[in-house]
């Protein structure tokens, strides 16, 4: 039985166009990360409370004002 080469073999174009969504979407996700990382302003700090503030003095040995 000899058999004629007909082309792609259907399995080879899935893993194709599967492989270059995927690397497309790689690259696109790099690209927005990189853009973001420039021209985006930094995220601002929440406020930390007075009581954690209390806290964090009372930990480190410092007496809070007023007591």
């Amino acid at each position: 039985m000899d058999s004629e080469v007909q082309g792609f073999n259907p399995g080879l174009i899935v893993l194709i166009v599967v492989g270059g969504l995927v690397s497309t979407f790689l690259v696109g996700n790099y690209c927005l990360y990189v853009y973001a990382q420039k021209n985006l302003p930094p995220r601002k700090k929440k406020p930390v409370s007075k009581k954690k503030l209390k806290k964090e003095k009372l930990k480190q040995g410092v007496a809070p004002p007023g007591e």
